[in-house]
């Protein structure tokens, strides 16, 4: 018997200029299922602590588009139209998930485990994962394929940015018991390690420089690797100087994320009331 990934596989390799075969349908259904039940993720962590995507799920999710036809999802006077392989995810009390009234939605293809807590408005997008005792505060966005964990804070309007494709890109990660901040943003591959938080306003991506004044390094993602916040880290919003040419004349500074400390008992305590919201 073939496997769902040989099944997705097959399918993925359908030219464009054919039409899909009958079963396809179905075993986006599969995979869709197969993702909220977590059986599969669209990414992995390594024994070595190394996250990588996972290919042949997120050409899946791809298929999902390719298979799907557009058609009427309006509730009442709301009206949407998407395709037929992506409505929001249904769910009962079952679940164990917590979602608050007012304009939340969990698409489908989304793993969010029970213990999570929705506040509105927020939105979590297929492919993503989100970990048990997790706040997804209000108008907080979880992208596509993004990996979020235990007892993870995400505050409001943080956005943890999505990442479909390239299939074998770096993943979006945010490690458990993390602090994400109001109005702070991870994007672009970035992983956020266990017990990290991020001050409000953070903004995180691959080409962003993290000025550590602790351990007095610069942390940097490339081509090859993501950026990576070594856990514990306590990072703030902060700027350097710029020291050459005109924007020096003009006394211009250039935002940039800054980790001031590491989390101490001090930080916990701050940070406890964060489980009474749970």
């Amino acid at each position: 018997m073939t496997t769902l990934q040989e099944r997705v596989e097959s399918l993925v390799a359908t030219p464009a200029d054919q039409p899909m075969p009958p079963e396809a349908a179905g075993i986006v259904e599969e995979l869709l299922a197969a993702l909220e039940r977590g059986d599969v993720r669209a990414a992995e962590r390594g024994a070595d602590g190394a996250w990588s995507a996972v290919p042949w799920v997120k050409r899946g999710i791809l298929l999902g588009f390719r298979v799907g036809a557009v058609v009427d999802m309006s509730q009442g006077q709301f009206a949407f139209f998407d395709k037929h392989t992506y409505p929001p995810r249904p769910l009962t009390v079952d679940a164990g998930i917590r979602i608050v009234p007012g304009g939340s939605s969990i698409r489908r293809g989304a793993y969010v485990a029970p213990g999570v807590v929705c506040m509105p408005p927020m939105y979590v997008n297929v492919g993503a994962w989100v970990g048990a005792g997790t706040m997804v505060d209000s108008h907080a966005l979880v992208g596509s394929c993004a990996q979020v964990g235990e007892r993870v804070h995400l505050s409001a309007a943080a956005q943890i940015g999505g990442v479909l494709e390239p299939v074998n890109a770096s993943p979006v990660v945010i490690e458990d018991d993390v602090l994400v901040g109001g109005n702070a943003g991870v994007y672009e591959g970035t992983i956020v390690r266990e017990r990290a938080v991020l001050a409000a306003g953070v903004v995180l991506t691959r080409g962003t420089p993290v000025f550590d004044l602790v351990r007095e390094t610069v942390y940097r993602g490339d081509a090859d690797r993501p950026l990576e916040i070594p856990a514990g880290a306590v990072v703030v919003p902060g700027a350097r100087t710029i020291r050459s040419g005109w924007g020096a004349e003009q006394g211009l500074a250039l935002q940039t994320p800054v980790i001031v400390k590491y989390r101490d008992e001090k930080t916990d305590v701050a940070t406890a009331l964060e489980r009474w919201l749970r």
